[in-house]
């Protein structure tokens, strides 16, 4: 993730001086170089972004404790503001954001709290960084374990999703590339009618459904396999482990 917010920042014009990347893994950091620099190279630095997992960030919020950063937001799920101010000695302002991994392609939806110290000034950094890799939408922090559970953890359903409808194409009959094609394809227009048109989930799918057709036979097949609930289980285990992680802090 912390590869995508660099090319993301590279890609919207930022110069590597303007936000420091702090990376544990010395090989990571070296592919990153030019892209974003890191706090050594960088210091003293405005903003910092905490893209390592975890269980890496008490030692990251130790690199940056003590080097004049401003602000810092970090990306690990489950670790609190609360605990970033801790290991950072309660200098800097802190935020915490919750991407996903739709920002390799700029297309993340992304959600943003503030903590301990962030003022508006903080948060519109945090957003511009941020909005290089895709959409954020603002929230209280008690939410973020719930928004890890649905769109940080989303991107894996669709996949998985993806994945089902390519299979049920070639168990019909389709080689496999024409039912990869037709299976993203139909995923991507699907997601711009949603996006594009405004048009509620519900209402769309009742406008493709014809009385006792072809789609009303497969959606009737979806419903008794349990997708609906299989979902809402899905995010709502996903969510658990967040607020799991979040209290091992």
């Amino acid at each position: 993730m912390g590869e995508a917010l660099a090319g993301g920042l590279a890609a919207a014009g930022w110069p590597p001086e303007r936000v420091a990347v702090v990376e544990a893994d010395a090989e990571r950091r070296r592919a990153l170089h030019g892209a974003v620099a890191t706090v050594a190279e960088a210091a003293p630095v405005s903003g910092a972004v905490i893209a390592v997992k975890p269980g890496d960030v008490p030692a990251a919020c130790e690199g940056l404790a003590g080097s004049g950063v401003e602000r810092v937001v970090s990306i690990a799920a489950g670790v609190t503001t609360g605990d970033l101010a801790r290991w950072l000695g309660g200098g800097p302002a802190v935020l915490r954001a919750m991407p996903n991994t739709a920002a390799l392609v700029r297309r993340s939806a992304t959600a943003l709290a503030a903590g301990p110290g962030a003022g508006p000034g903080d948060v519109a950094w945090a957003r511009e960084v941020l909005e290089a890799v895709g959409t954020v939408v603002e929230l209280p922090e008690a939410a973020l374990d719930a928004v890890t559970g649905l769109s940080g953890s989303g991107p894996a359903y669709v996949f998985l999703l993806a994945e089902a409808l390519i299979d049920a194409g070639v168990l019909v009959g389709l080689a496999r590339p024409v039912a990869r094609q037709l299976a993203v394809q139909t995923l991507l227009g699907s997601a711009h009618l949603l996006a594009e048109t405004g048009g509620e989930p519900v209402d769309l799918r009742a406008a493709v459904t014809s009385p006792a057709g072809t789609t009303a036979a497969g959606l009737r097949a979806l419903e008794q396999g349990g997708l609906r609930a299989a979902v809402l289980d899905a995010v709502a285990a996903a969510t658990s482990r967040a607020r799991q992680l979040g209290g091992a802090g």
